[in-house]
């Protein structure tokens, strides 16, 4: 038997396997994210899309011009369609070239392959298909070799650069085309993965400058809490390592003692976590609008498509998509990579601000361009990312999540951030993670078919 014909018989047979988690949002039922009693729960389920608040839903309505309804099944909608999308990414394997998912209410999933035999595995999941020529694997892998090429360029007039898998290239956005073809040429990679575009604005770290709230550190300049956290029994916040260095002072919105920066990475990446006093206790929200709480459940990461709004102490909620992943942007100060591009608009002061895609925390606000009178864009490091490199849990309304398994037990443990593809052991049996997330209790592998797959 040929390779060709196991691979796709191996697609089928997975597709099979998991026939009854079909893209339930993608139908536009308004009960799409229910499943009957005793099924296994659904991704809107797993993903608590019902969590999320009135203030959320009317940020979202004002700035993606959805109604009430239509906020409510776009969140159903890409929790189902992340599931199937990482679902088809463990089927298809080295073919897979992205997800992406579109319309008002996100109602298409399209998933795209470099072989058209996989096409009928994708349309049985209710998603459509894309063959395209580059695999993501070969797009990620391009765009590494600009990242290292750029540590050693001047990158300010080609700040921005990331893998487009709608169109199946790897991007270079320059204000100078001569700087776009000098970092080409320092990476070596194939003009035909690449297209550069033209931008006219530097972005910038928002510096003067709650999650959400303002902070403030050495008693000078601003920034935005972007998640309470716990490391242990010490709690704090992630946040932007732009605004701070390791062993600087921050004091609250309130202007009382508040804690220090633990660590902090920037340029690079741009993280970095706060230790808190005794005074302050983390919760497992972000300050909405009008004051309302926000809960968060997770870390699960948003597709590219999605909807997701953030909350800063200068313009306060703000809602846009998510338009790339795996992007680097350089600032005055150096480059960044990996960072979430977004549609949404964001001014100095929200930087460290939290990034939230239904009850999902997504990460925590860098920098970008615009502002929110004219519009904008702006770049988040993503949360998972930095819970990861710093040991930190993110505090969630589904318990604290550093515990340790219980029976059956097995690799699995709570506090561990997981990336698609990772595998692990549970009550005997192996499963492979299928989107992003970090481990909590209640979440185990057998309980969450949206974020694991029995292998």
């Amino acid at each position: 038997m040929s390779h060709r014909h196991r691979h796709h018989r191996a697609v089928g047979a997975a597709v099979a396997a998991t026939a009854a988690l079909l893209v339930a949002g993608l139908s536009g039922s308004a009960s799409a994210g229910t499943a009957p009693a005793g099924s296994s729960p659904t991704a809107a389920e797993t993903l608590r899309t019902d969590a999320a608040p009135p203030a959320l839903l009317k940020a979202m309505q004002r700035d993606l011009g959805l109604d009430r309804g239509q906020a409510e099944r776009r969140l159903v909608n890409e929790a189902e369609a992340g599931a199937t999308a990482g679902r088809l990414r463990a089927a298809l394997g080295d073919d897979f070239a992205g997800a992406w998912v579109r319309g008002a209410e996100s109602g298409t999933l399209t998933v795209a392959t470099t072989d058209a035999g996989d096409v009928a595995a994708i349309e049985a999941r209710g998603a459509e298909a894309k063959v395209v020529r580059h695999s993501l694997a070969a797009l990620d892998a391009a765009k590494a070799r600009l990242d290292e090429a750029a540590a050693g360029l001047n990158t300010a007039d080609a700040p921005v650069w990331y893998v487009d898998t709608r169109d199946n290239t790897v991007v270079v956005e320059a204000i100078r085309p001569a700087a776009a073809r000098a970092l080409l040429a320092a990476a070596g990679v194939d003009r035909s993965l690449t297209r550069v575009e033209s931008r006219t604005e530097r972005p910038r770290t928002f510096y003067d400058l709650r999650g959400g709230e303002a902070y403030y550190i050495n008693n000078s300049s601003r920034c935005s809490i972007g998640f309470p956290v716990t490391k242990g029994t010490q709690q704090g916040f992630a946040t932007a390592g732009h605004c701070g260095r390791a062993g600087a002072p921050t004091t609250g919105a309130n202007r009382v003692a508040q804690g220090t920066f633990q660590g902090s990475v920037f340029p690079g990446r741009d993280m970095a976590w706060v230790a808190t006093n005794s005074s302050w206790t983390a919760t497992p929200y972000v300050l909405g609008a009008g004051g309302q709480n926000v809960q968060v459940t997770g870390s699960t990461a948003a597709p590219v498509g999605a909807s997701v709004c953030r909350s800063g102490s200068t313009t306060g909620w703000h809602c846009g998509t998510v338009t790339q992943l795996n992007s680097s942007v350089t600032y005055q100060e150096g480059t960044i990579s990996p960072v979430t591009k977004t549609t949404v608009c964001a001014e100095p002061g929200d930087s460290g601000g939290s990034y939230i895609s239904g009850s999902q925390a997504q990460g925590v606000t860098s920098g970008g361009s615009g502002d929110c009178r004219s519009g904008g864009e702006t770049f988040f490091q993503p949360i998972n990312a930095l819970l990861q490199n710093y040991g930190l849990t993110l505090k969630t309304t589904g318990g604290d999540g550093g515990e340790e398994p219980g029976e059956p037990g097995g690799t699995w443990a709570a506090g561990t951030v997981y990336q698609p593809g990772d595998t692990v052991t549970y009550g005997g049996a192996t499963y492979r993670c299928l989107q992003g997330h970090q481990a909590h209790a209640g979440w185990e592998p057998p309980n969450v078919p949206a974020l694991w797959q029995r292998v």
